[in-house]
């Protein structure tokens, strides 16, 4: 049985460029899919965010659209408001690394608002690469990556070929023109190589021990991979 770390937003509004704020959090079943992948396999999740506060599921993700239906939809709720692990989660700056044997950090614009610029996010996830760790990420879940920085102010995951959602996605989800930055660029700027595939479609990169997920519906070909180093 492995232990897996779910380092998770927050943050339920994303602050726009006009000052505006959005109902945001993460993206239900950019978790909740890994979440049952993983506890299928028999491995356990502790759930870290910011000042250990309850994550809070984008009110969009929960949606019947969001999830080919009602019955879909249901099945997310359900998990999202019972597992004990979305209910009780620790703080970030209480996370011992060597407690865990893998990283995986879920989208939504939240990570966005809060792990995009939160240090203890960022000292996990870089401490994470330089053991050797799988490091699953997905959607908007990169920007925690931007606070993975070394003491030179580099980001650690520099060169790695990632995914993320991408500016075709955020222009077509109607975001992008809000958005005080977009998520494509900044990874970009800060020297990840980000490939994206066609919107919407399922779309994983992986580079040594880091595996990324384009949007949600990667989440479970992203879990499939990320198994696949930690089993």
């Amino acid at each position: 049985m492995a232990k897996i770390l779910f380092v998770m937003s927050g943050a339920d509004r994303w602050t726009l460029a006009d000052g505006t704020t959005h109902p945001t959090g993460f993206w239900a079943d950019e978790a909740v899919v890994p979440y049952e992948a993983f506890r299928s396999a028999g491995h356990e999740i502790t759930v870290a965010t910011p000042s250990g506060v309850i994550p809070q599921a984008d009110p969009a993700s929960l949606t019947a659209g969001a999830n080919g239906g009602e019955d879909g939809a249901r099945a997310v709720r359900i998990v999202v408001d019972s597992a004990p692990e979305f209910r009780s989660p620790v703080a970030l700056s209480g996370v011992r690394l060597e407690d865990f044997d893998a990283v995986y950090v879920p989208g939504g614009h939240g990570p966005m608002e809060d792990l995009a610029v939160d240090a203890d996010s960022g000292q996990i996830l870089a401490g994470a690469l330089r053991a050797g760790l799988p490091v699953g990420v997905v959607c908007h879940g990169p920007a925690a990556l931007l606070a993975a920085v070394g003491k030179d102010g580099a980001n650690v995951f520099a060169g790695y070929r990632i995914t993320a959602f991408s500016n075709t996605e955020e222009r077509l989800a109607g975001s992008a023109d809000n958005a005080k930055w977009l998520l494509q660029d900044r990874l970009t700027e800060a020297g990840l190589k980000v490939e994206v595939g066609e919107p919407w479609a399922a779309h994983v990169e992986i580079d040594r021990n880091v595996v990324t997920g384009q949007n949600p519906a990667s989440s479970g070909p992203l879990a499939t991979e990320l198994l696949k180093k930690i089993n």
